[in-house]
């Protein structure tokens, strides 16, 4: 039996939200009160399962009487504040940091990037051809999973989701400064010489495809990764007895790879090197 911690129910609280009035629970974010209003407001760095970490600055929006934008995604809503998703302000702010991203980085793998540059009429070639940043090959040093640090953002998911607010294990990190700053192991050691315990929590929680299983990885090189024709259906993990539910996403009647629902109250998104990446006996005849 699993046990659900009950919470006293939170107070509504009133404020403005494009100029029509709202009432959200107390403590609840703006970019949250936006999504219940239906109103679509672009993130990357912003993840259900971890503390926003205002890294990507997509998410930003107008509050009347402050003097800079504020991220939707950490600000709570106040009452009686003023809030404007679309100003001109806003919109001329999103576009200038999906330039910035898609100038230096590959969002080719990034959903919705497309359609976000198409939206806010980005221009990111405008920047030049020495906007690259790295220009590197993608690290295939295990056969669970790949880091493909041109796809990366430094949103710092991967290494909150690895360090404090879930694994412990603290493997990967912040290397460098400035320019030089990435995601890196400890001395920049292969993941097999690190203290990754292959948990692939991190490929969970990356928003760019950066980190992703390296069947995906082989699929889409090969060309013939295709989610559209993925079914997907969530169990229970078979290894122990915690009772972690596993997604098992599926394409020609071959799993290609495991997630487990956010919603979940034993895992959170969260699973173990078994449940997410020992699904090969299933497909042994």
């Amino acid at each position: 039996m699993t046990a659900v911690p009950l919470q006293p129910p939170r107070r509504l609280i009133e404020f403005s939200l494009d100029g029509q009035d709202t009432r959200v629970p107390e403590g609840s974010t703006i970019l949250e009160a936006c999504r219940a209003a239906g109103k679509d407001i672009p993130t990357l760095c912003e993840g259900d399962t971890l503390t926003p970490k205002n890294a990507c600055r997509v998410c930003v929006v107008e509050v009347e009487g402050a003097r800079t934008l504020a991220p939707a995604c950490s600000r709570r809503a106040e009452p009686g504040m003023a809030v404007r998703t679309d100003t001109g302000r806003a919109r001329h702010s999103r576009k200038t940091v999906l330039e910035l991203l898609a100038s230096a980085t590959d969002l080719s793998t990034t959903p919705r990037a497309a359609e976000w540059i198409k939206e806010y009429g980005a221009e990111p070639g405008r920047f030049g051809t020495d906007a690259a940043r790295l220009n590197e090959e993608p690290k295939v040093d295990n056969d669970l999973y790949v880091r493909d640090y041109d796809k990366c953002i430094q949103c710092y998911k991967c290494v909150d989701a690895c360090g404090d607010q879930w694994q412990n294990t603290f493997a990967i990190s912040v290397a460098g400064r400035g320019f030089d700053a990435r995601i890196s192991t400890e001395h920049d050691a292969p993941l097999t010489a690190s203290a990754c315990v292959y948990c692939g929590n991190c490929i969970e929680v990356c928003p760019t495809g950066a980190l992703s299983f390296k069947s995906e990885f082989d699929m889409r090189e090969a060309g013939t990764w295709d989610e559209s024709a993925q079914t997907e259906t969530t169990t229970v993990c078979a290894y122990c007895g915690v009772g972690c539910n596993v997604t098992l996403h599926v394409q020609e009647n071959e799993i290609v790879k495991v997630t487990s629902p956010h919603d979940n109250p034993v895992t959170h998104g969260n699973l173990c090197i078994k449940g997410r990446f020992g699904f090969q006996h299933v497909s042994q005849r």
